[in-house]
C-alpha cells in the first residue's frame, strides 16, 4: 500500500477556497495527526508543488499562510520545521 492509496482528496481548483489555503489545511492536518513532527522540515517548496500539482508560487502562499497560523517557522538556507504545538492547540478550534 503506498501513500498514494491513502492520499488526500486532491486540492479542487474550483473551489472559492484558494489553492495554497487549501494546501496549507492539507499540511496543517499532517501536523495535527503527527505525521510531520516537531522540528522537523516539511516537504519543500519544489516538492509540495510536485506532489500536489500546483505551481512552486502556490506552495510558497502555502507555507506563508502556515507561518501566519504559527504552524512552521523558516530558516533561511535550511527550510521550513513544523513548530512544538503546545498540549491541546489543535482541539482549541
Amino acid at each position: 500500500m503506498s501513500d498514494k492509496d491513502n492520499a488526500e482528496p486532491a486540492l479542487d481548483s474550483m473551489s472559492a477556497t484558494p489553492l495554497y489555503v487549501q494546501l496549507a489545511d492539507v499540511i496543517a492536518r499532517k501536523i495535527a495527526a503527527g505525521e510531520l513532527a516537531p522540528d522537523r522540515p516539511i516537504p519543500s517548496e519544489n516538492h509540495l508543488a510536485e506532489e500536489y500539482g500546483v505551481a512552486r508560487l502556490t506552495a510558497r502562499r502555502a507555507a506563508q499562510e502556515l507561518r501566519e497560523r504559527g504552524l512552521i517557522v523558516t530558516v533561511r538556507g535550511k527550510g521550513s520545521f513544523v513548530v512544538e504545538q503546545p498540549p491541546g492547540a489543535d482541539e482549541s478550534d
